[in-house]
């Protein structure tokens, strides 16, 4: 049992590798859309503050993962393990055709499959977190729309005597801020998820490390409210790592795709998208990085007119969202099957 453990938050990590492989385009999108940063620099430059996250964003989205969903009594390895497979197929499924699914979505989905697959939807503890994260679908793209629009609309009010060569010289230089605390943003809600899913694991199973000596002794793990420093660590590594290989298909997707992107565009997108992100860090809140930066892109966007913005595109990623929890759920459900009839627990 102490070795299947270990290859499930193995398993957990790769699926935050993963994370930061898949949704890296969210974060270096629009500043390789505007021709700040080449995609190689782009890529290093996320991951630095991916990581940098670890030291500024506290454990509540991992705690909420951890406990907000699904009843604790249900979890066991095979569960665990099930959601993580549904989250990664679903996964590797959009970015191999390109499409921005959220990453977050996937997890929760595959978690409450494989949790449902088992004893039903008694398993999901239909409560606060539920409401804030099903909410969350729909109010972070929108928020983060509108953040983008007023915040493109505040620019161009005061930047509108400015020349256009000296105001992206400016924006230029500010988009690399920007776009560091978008990063920011992206690894402390995302790598959290993560760490809430490797800690719901190592409490489900506490009686297999129960007495273990050495480095075992730190997979021991009594409570949902204490985030061990070397699952910090790991989550934040795996996720700057998978954020240094990229995402090149939906990098062109989200950065020229949806809309035609300026230094100020890039800018006002990616300050909004990380505000809104912080914010629901901050509350314990997982959202999802994807949809609102391609909200506060389209925002943008339509700040020019309305035929700036490829609406086509959108809506498919949007259908692309609305079916990412039922779809990761499907899957992870099967995987939950197919483990339990080969591994009972």
């Amino acid at each position: 049992m102490v070795n299947f453990v270990i290859c499930i938050v193995l398993v957990a990590l790769a699926f935050d590798f993963i994370n930061g492989f898949h949704d890296s385009a969210n974060s270096i999108a629009t500043i390789v859309g505007t021709r700040v940063l080449s995609p190689l620099a782009a890529v290093i430059w996320a991951a630095v503050f991916n990581f940098a996250a670890l030291f500024f964003v506290g454990t509540a989205v991992a705690k909420s993962v951890a406990a907000g969903f699904i009843d604790l009594n249900v979890v066991d390895a095979n569960v665990i393990l099930g959601g993580l497979l549904g989250a990664i197929t679903w996964n590797l499924i959009t970015w191999w055709f390109g499409i921005p699914s959220s990453s977050s979505h996937a997890l929760i989905g595959g978690y409450a499959g494989a949790a449902v697959s088992k004893v039903g939807f008694v398993a999901l503890l239909w409560g606060k977190k539920w409401i804030e994260t099903l909410s969350a679908i729909a109010l972070s793209p929108s928020l983060g729309m509108l953040l983008g629009f007023i915040l493109m609309v505040l620019v161009y009010n005061v930047f509108q005597k400015v020349t256009s060569a000296k105001a992206d010289k400016f924006f230029r230089v500010a988009q690399l801020t920007s776009s560091a605390l978008l990063s920011l943003a992206h690894g402390g809600n995302d790598a959290q998820k993560t760490m809430g899913i490797i800690v719901g694991l190592l409490v489900a199973t506490q009686a297999t490390f129960a007495g273990e000596t050495g480095l075992l002794r730190h997979m021991y793990v009594t409570s949902l409210d204490s985030i061990p420093v070397w699952v910090e660590l790991s989550a934040y590594t795996m996720i700057s790592l998978g954020t240094l290989f990229g995402g090149w298909r939906i990098v062109h997707t989200m950065g020229t795709r949806i809309t035609k992107l300026r230094p100020v565009g890039g800018f006002c997108a990616e300050t909004a998208g990380a505000l809104v992100i912080l914010s629901a860090s901050r509350f314990g809140i997982p959202v999802s990085t994807t949809h609102t930066i391609t909200g506060a892109i389209v925002g943008v966007g339509a700040t020019n007119r309305l035929s700036a913005v490829r609406w086509g595109l959108a809506s498919k990623i949007v259908w692309a969202w609305v079916i990412t929890i039922p779809a990761a759920a499907a899957m992870a459900a099967l995987a939950y099957k197919i483990l339990a009839a080969f591994n009972p627990l």
